[in-house]
């Protein structure tokens, strides 16, 4: 079964085409500056070259469009025809409490989607677009929503609620909800299958790391705490995000600076992170050229980044009551060794001890990074939330047919 995976931005759109038989991607690419001047075109075909070309890409739609004329193009497309997708699985961000698994999208799951629209301001409406570009475009394709935040639905109530007036809960649903779910979902199975251990009967403990951050406390394969909350500004100290900070600081800045609410939590998300304290940038490949350089707050970022993740760890490790392993997955996860070196270096109180050399050797790709004495094992795992949405896809499709 070929099916289509979407993940719409506000002004971009990523795609994947995956045969869910054999897990192959046939297709991808990105479509980039929707609505905006210089629009950008993506597209890789399995062993084909990359096609990058100016478009003109007023809105959603034309982006999907481009997207399906590409796949069927004589030329250089990879199926023959429209009818060979068999569904489409959209990524959404927020599904509130409403979504605890993927689901079929019709009327009510749009209708709850745009609810959770005021919890997600930059996503979910993004994914409305997308979504009703393909119901337009192929109106008799089925299509599937893969929430970010379903994932972390098992959570208890003591790690979710806030120490907050509980009606705002009761009213407003004000609590932690967590994104990333879709892949410390699968970088915890494979973390299991890749050690040999069985999810049902372990703990471990998911670093998502990149120019968005977040970690997750997995017991039994399901999710127990996550650091990212009602928004994904809470938690770690982030590309851009600030991460966890003392709320009277909001106002505290407001007042010394005459800001609105509004344009301090544009700072929050937008100028603080690893690109406020260095005041160079929110890439973790520009700091480490520019620590590399002896740029001291370059270096100084990227410690403090390293500090919270393994903070979050240990407090991690206590609301499991102990760990098996510890996974680190996407861009810095990946491939930052001196971080994943930095974050390791500070856990040795939980009988670990750094692989140098397999550190130095993993990148962009699995492998344990712990030396086989340690007491709980360290591994990088890169992550595949397209194959997640797919896998899902299927799963609910399959069950119409």
């Amino acid at each position: 079964m070929d099916i289509l995976v979407i993940n719409c931005g506000s002004s971009s759109l990523k795609y994947q085409l995956i045969n869910t038989e054999t897990e192959e991607v046939l297709a991808s690419g990105l479509c980039d500056r929707i609505g905006i001047n210089d629009g950008k075109f993506h597209y890789k075909p399995k062993n084909g070259e990359k096609i990058v070309k100016n478009a003109d890409l007023k809105d959603h739609e034309v982006a999907v469009k481009m997207v399906l004329e590409t796949l069927v193009n004589k030329e250089f497309g990879i199926i023959s025809s429209l009818n060979e997708i068999k569904a489409i699985g959209h990524r959404i961000v927020h599904g509130g409490e409403h979504f605890t698994h993927s689901a079929i999208i019709n009327d009510e799951v749009i209708r709850h989607i745009q609810e959770c629209s005021d919890l997600a301001p930059l996503h979910n409406p993004a994914h409305l677009l997308g979504i009703n570009a393909c119901k337009h475009l192929m109106p008799n394709t089925p299509m599937v929503a893969v929430f970010d935040t379903a994932f972390h639905q098992t959570m208890p109530p003591k790690a979710y609620i806030y120490g907050l007036p509980y009606e705002y809960y009761e009213k407003y649903k004000i609590r932690r909800y967590g994104f990333h779910g879709t892949s410390h979902s699968y970088v915890s199975k494979r973390t299991a299958e890749f050690l040999g251990i069985p999810l049902e009967n372990s703990k471990i403990i998911t670093c998502h790391l990149g120019n968005g951050s977040s970690i997750c406390a997995i017991e039994n394969g399901k999710s127990v705490d996550t650091s990212m909350g009602l928004t994904p500004l809470e938690g770690l100290v982030m590309g851009t995000r600030s991460g966890d900070i003392d709320p009277a600081i909001i106002d505290y800045i407001a007042q010394k600076e005459n800001l609105s609410t509004a344009e301090i939590t544009n700072i929050l998300n937008k100028k603080s992170g690893v690109l406020g304290i260095s005041g160079l940038s929110s890439d973790f490949r520009d700091l480490l050229a520019a620590d590399e350089e002896g740029n001291l707050k370059a270096r100084f970022a990227r410690e403090v980044f390293a500090y919270h993740v393994a903070k979050y760890i240990g407090s991690y490790t206590a609301a499991l009551k102990g760990v098996d392993a510890i996974s680190f997955c996407a861009g810095v996860g990946e491939n930052a060794k001196f971080i994943r070196g930095k974050i390791v270096s500070q856990l040795e109180f939980l009988g670990i001890t750094l692989d140098e050399k397999a550190n130095l050797e993993t990148i962009g790709k699995e492998g344990i990074i712990s030396t086989k004495d340690s007491k709980v094992k360290v591994c990088v795992i890169p992550t595949n939330e397209e194959l997640v949405i797919a896998r899902d896809t299927k799963e609910l499709v399959s069950k119409m047919i």
